[in-house]
């Protein structure tokens, strides 16, 4: 019996999604706290976050050309080596106390990232448009594993190599990037030969003027964004109200589990109530997100409030991924998906830059209203989309 490729794929690159956010995860928890130890200016704490974000907005555009060219399969294993690479770097920065080591490292995990958020689109390559939708729903529930395991990993792994801490955590991400090589290459996702032909199709800026196109994007760009820059600024809150760094990495586990955790779901509900519907809810759990954390300073509100925005950048990111799908005719794929990354991972790389400065200048209240107003917008375009879509009365 012929093995159906969209499942097997779907299971491998769940399985390398698990992987490479395991490692996310254990870099979110950490690499704010390793750049408090090693940065003589405080403020600068959050430098290695925001260079990693930088980097993915620089590479998110040749990652998606250089897969046209020589496949999906080539473009996730390439990554999977900077992943091996940027952990040696920053094992070794972190053992030098150097702020500029272990942020070269920091990027090379960011041009990882570029590739690691194609595995979602990769995984709608030979799916069926009824089954488009779960399939990324279920890669990125591999993301689950991350959740439970990327903390913990931290927590163990934080004094491998004691006195120098936090030095084994990155030692351990080269070794998980080490396995999602190896199982990488098992996919099987052909090329087809609108892949191969460039400079077809539609121009990309008479795409973006779609506005399914506007909405797809500001879904994934302010979900995302909005996402990174609390949990940006997460363990520095946690750890400055006089928390321990144990009950920072379990906010951050339960916010993993809230990212990832509903994508078991998310496909059906898409489905089931249609995507607008579905980012809406998204933005309505960012907006509690907000009204949570800005109660008060307990660990259980610091959990609450993560979780919420852990399951509200779900909803946001996968209903803008899916929506995304339907804006491109396959010849211009690469060019659709470069670019809508670029604009999400451009505001990231933003939001990242100036959550360490604000979280230290004017505290964790100031950063969660910072981030209302995107929210309201996020809201009112996808409002918009769904009147337009309305059918007209007879």
């Amino acid at each position: 019996m012929r093995r159906d490729p969209t499942k097997v794929n779907v299971i491998l690159l769940a399985i390398c999604q698990a992987l490479g956010q395991t490692g996310m995860n254990i870099i979110m928890t950490t690499t704010a706290l390793v750049g408090t130890i090693i940065a003589e200016n405080k403020a600068l704490a959050t430098l290695p976050l925001a260079l990693q974000f930088t980097a993915t907005m620089l590479v998110v555009i040749p990652a998606s050309l250089y897969m046209r060219r020589f496949g999906r399969k080539a473009g996730f294993a390439l990554g999977a080596c900077l992943g091996i690479t940027g952990g040696a770097v920053c094992t070794f920065g972190i053992f030098q106390s150097s702020l500029a080591i272990f942020s070269l490292g920091s990027m090379m995990f960011g041009a990882f990232m570029a590739f690691l958020g194609y595995y979602r689109f990769a995984a709608a390559d030979t799916a069926s448009p009824e089954f488009r939708s779960k399939a990324i729903s279920l890669v990125l529930a591999g993301g689950v594993v991350a959740a439970l395991f990327g903390p913990e990993t931290a927590k163990w792994s934080r004094d491998l190599f004691e006195p120098v801490t936090f030095a084994g955590c990155f030692a351990i991400i080269s070794g998980l990037h080490v396995v999602a090589f190896v199982v990488l290459q098992f996919l099987s996702i052909p090329r087809t030969s609108t892949e191969v032909g460039a400079g077809t199709g539609r121009s990309i800026w008479e795409i973006a003027r779609q506005p399914v196109f506007i909405v797809a994007c500001a879904a994934t760009t302010i979900g995302y964004g909005t996402m990174s820059f609390v949990m940006t600024a997460t363990p520095l809150a946690v750890v400055g109200c006089g928390l321990r760094f144990e009950d920072a990495a379990f906010v951050i586990q339960w916010h993993a589990l809230g990212m990832f955790g509903p994508s078991f779901f998310t496909g059906h509900l898409i489905n089931r109530f249609g995507v607008l519907n579905v980012m809406l809810v998204g933005a309505a759990l960012l907006a509690a997100c907000i009204v949570v954390a800005t109660s008060g300073l307990e660990l259980h509100q610091f959990w609450l409030a993560l979780l919420l925005l852990g399951v509200g950048w779900n909803f946001m990111y996968l209903g803008g991924t899916t929506l995304l799908t339907e804006v491109y005719r396959p010849e211009e794929k690469a060019k659709v998906q470069a670019f809508s990354d670029f604009v999400t991972f451009s505001t990231t790389a933003v939001a990242s830059f100036s959550a360490g400065a604000l979280q230290n200048l004017y505290g964790w209240t100031t950063i969660n209203f910072t981030v209302v107003p995107p929210i309201i917008i996020a809201a009112s375009l996808i409002l918009w989309l769904r009147r337009l879509r309305a059918p007209v009365p007879a």
